[in-house]
């Protein structure tokens, strides 16, 4: 692909287009009248648009909370798939990739949201 804009270079933005990709044939076996099915198409659409849009902005705090959307829209999406498993409508090996990919989504945002704020406080790991 041919990358003409900034949040094309993102990996994450990458990971996120990867994530709606592979969400996309699960959606369309969801009858559309569940509200958990249209919560999740607008949610995955939501990290990516949010990168893009955060990535454009001038300022750190105006692209933290731009990643701050997108990343809240990616936990979001994970518990939507909790919900379809416990609805019985997928099963949990069919949303593991899915939620493998937001995980991966949700760790490359909180790295960078640290990367453009150095007015937020940084939790540190004890891994």
């Amino acid at each position: 692909m041919n990358r003409l804009f900034d949040h094309e270079k993102l990996e994450v933005y990458q990971e996120s287009l990867a994530f709606v990709t592979w969400l996309e044939p699960w959606l369309q076996k969801l009858p559309k009248s569940i509200a958990v099915r249209d919560q999740l198409d607008r949610a995955s659409t939501s990290i990516s648009l949010n990168l893009a849009e955060g990535n454009g902005k001038f300022t750190s705090p105006d692209r933290c909370r731009f990643f701050d959307i997108a990343r809240g829209s990616a936990l979001e999406c994970a518990a939507a798939l909790d919900i379809l498993v416990c609805q019985g409508r997928f099963e949990l090996s069919v949303v593991t990739a899915g939620k493998e990919r937001l995980r991966r989504i949700v760790s490359m945002l909180v790295g960078l949201t640290r990367a453009n704020s150095d007015y937020r406080l940084h939790e540190t790991s004890d891994d």
